[in-house]
């Protein structure tokens, strides 16, 4: 007897092939688009393939594997203290959502993300710009795939780093200034490579201002636009959803009372080392007052990703596009949210070296300031040493998958995916 997948693979083929444009609501099969450019099209596996950054490659997920540079070359691990411009700091991840995914009719599964990609690098090689990395552009690697195989879902994640702001920037801000002030006085001066460091926490406007978030919707809207005008040309068949998925917060609301306060010394004070080496070890170093901040500035992220699905649904009516909010996919698990922190958590947490070892700090207790600052700057001199921080941990990365496959059957245009008290996960 034939498997459901099959029937479902034969009944979408079928309606291709008679050019019927209907929607059908059973998981795994696609709305049918634009009439087949190639009769061989029902010869060709079936593929999902992930495009955008590093909540989509899978940094933090571990594991990863060797990719193609833009000469042709396989690059494996390169060693610490290699650029980080190599292409294998993509970072994609075996472990990463779009391998999670419960995905029927889906034969193959092609992970072209990369970690830290930005709106440029779906059209141009990211070697092409600054800190990019030597991959071509993903539009081309996806024309590649396109050669071999039927598109039938696309898994987008774009807009957290763009030629405004960046995640790891962002994150960057806030955890330099709450270890800054943990281990030094407003009266010293804190010696980063790039100069001092402010030491109170961080406000919206430190993370992207309202002119920035608006400049990186319009990078990211005109970077999907081609993302859609080149699936119509080279899909087998002319059906494929899109899944544009916004982004989850690594931090909680507020941090669990035992995260507070530390040697009867609270973060709103100077020299805090017993509280500052406390959060660290629980994957969390930034200030309480800062975490307000850091959820708005993924809202951001997210009204980036929705106003994008919003625009292009209507310029591409016939398109099968659903916008995937995950905002609340990692409720009640995130660093420092319960006790326990990391080992609970289903994010990252931040973790530095002390030069290019290989060996992660776990612990900054009894650390001095010198210290400190030697450490902190492994992270900017050798970027590769501390990005996997407070992104999806390989659990985060399985809910983001129960994620994906409820939004890949979705008669929705539009869905939630939200973490329950009891670890469930609802998708609607």
């Amino acid at each position: 007897m034939a498997t459901r997948e099959a029937v479902m693979t034969l009944l979408r083929r079928s309606l291709v092939a008679a050019a019927v444009a209907v929607t059908l609501t059973s998981a795994g099969v696609l709305t049918a688009g634009a009439a087949p450019s190639d009769p061989a099209a029902a010869a060709l596996p079936t593929a999902a393939v992930a495009l955008g950054d590093s909540f989509i490659s899978g940094e933090g997920g571990g594991s990863y594997s060797a990719v193609t540079d833009i000469n042709g070359v396989s690059q494996g691990f390169p060693g610490w203290s290699a650029a980080n411009d190599n292409a294998y700091f993509c970072h994609r991840s075996p472990n990463t959502s779009l391998f999670q995914a419960d995905l029927a009719g889906i034969q193959d599964r092609v992970n072209l993300a990369c970690s830290g990609g930005q709106p440029h690098d779906i059209t141009n090689a990211s070697a092409s710009r600054e800190k990019g990395r030597t991959v071509a552009a993903q539009l081309d690697q996806l024309r590649s795939v396109a050669q071999t195989h039927d598109i039938d879902l696309v898994l987008v994640g774009l807009g957290s780093n763009n030629s405004s702001f960046t995640f790891g920037d962002a994150a960057s801000v806030c955890a330099n200034r709450f270890i800054a002030d943990a281990w030094t006085g407003w009266w010293e001066f804190w010696a980063y490579l790039g100069g001092d460091v402010p030491q109170e926490p961080c406000n919206i406007s430190d993370l992207a201002t309202d002119a920035e978030l608006a400049a990186a919707t319009t990078e990211t809207t005109t970077a999907l636009r081609a993302l859609l005008t080149t699936l119509d040309q080279v899909d087998a068949d002319g059906q494929h959803r899109i899944v544009f998925q916004d982004y989850t917060n690594p931090l909680p609301q507020d941090y669990a009372q035992r995260y507070h306060e530390e040697d009867n010394r609270a973060d709103d004070r100077d020299k805090f080392r017993a509280l500052g080496a406390e959060r660290y070890a629980a994957g969390c170093p930034a200030h309480r007052a800062s975490l307000a901040a850091g959820h708005l500035f993924s809202q951001g992220l997210g009204r980036i990703v929705q106003s994008a699905h919003s625009t292009l649904s209507a310029e591409f009516p016939g398109a099968d596009l659903v916008y995937l909010n995950v905002q609340g996919a990692f409720n009640g698990a995130r660093l420092c949210e319960q006790d326990g922190s990391p080992a609970n958590a289903l994010a990252t947490p931040i973790r530095l070296q002390d030069g290019p070892s290989g060996v992660f700090v776990d612990s900054l207790s009894g650390r001095d300031k010198i210290a400190i600052q030697r450490i902190a700057n492994t992270c900017v001199t050798y970027f590769q040493t501390c990005q996997e921080s407070w992104h999806p941990n390989a659990s985060g990365y399985q809910v983001l998958g129960r994620c994906l496959a409820g939004a890949a059957s979705t008669a929705s245009r539009s869905v939630s995916c939200v973490r329950q008290g009891d670890g469930s996960v609802t998708v609607g």
